[in-house]
């Protein structure tokens, strides 16, 4: 009759990678949902502010009221946010990412197998029956000798 304890499902890997990635995603695009909302919101005050309230009215840089000029800017701003969340991450994101990587680290380990290689020529190891004898000088160093001479 006692209660058991529901053991905590283990998930794979790879589809906790796949849910995390799913999870930015949705607050990738709830954030853009969110400056698109804040972006009407903030373009209808904009011209209230000006329209009603008179804020500005002489302001007129190319003979385009300064609310337009700002409106615009805001526009642009918000396309940069769309191309990051739609374009940008989709062709640079996290598989674009790890494939960097994997790249990356392959090139690495073949550079690090050449130059193995090239030791093991080079300053090749004695064999399990040879004695290691350490390379010596041509002949013994005195230790009463000057130094340049």
């Amino acid at each position: 009759m006692g209660l058991e304890k529901n053991s905590a499902s283990k998930i794979d890997p790879e589809q906790r990678r796949l849910i995390e990635r799913a999870q930015m995603r949705a607050r990738q695009k709830r954030r853009l949902y969110q400056h698109f909302i804040v972006f009407l919101l903030g373009s209808v005050v904009l011209i209230l502010l000006n329209v009603i309230f008179d804020i500005g009215r002489n302001i007129n840089p190319f003979g385009i009221d300064w609310f337009v000029w700002a409106i615009i800017f805001w526009a642009l701003l918000l396309l940069i946010h769309v191309f990051n969340v739609f374009i940008t991450n989709k062709f640079f994101g996290k598989d674009w990412e790890n494939e960097q990587i994997d790249r990356l680290v392959a090139k690495q380990q073949k550079k690090i197998a050449e130059l193995q290689k090239k030791v093991e020529k080079d300053y090749p190891l004695p064999t399990k029956g040879e004695p290691y004898i350490p390379p010596t000088t041509q002949k013994p160093i005195d230790p009463d000798a000057p130094i340049n001479s």
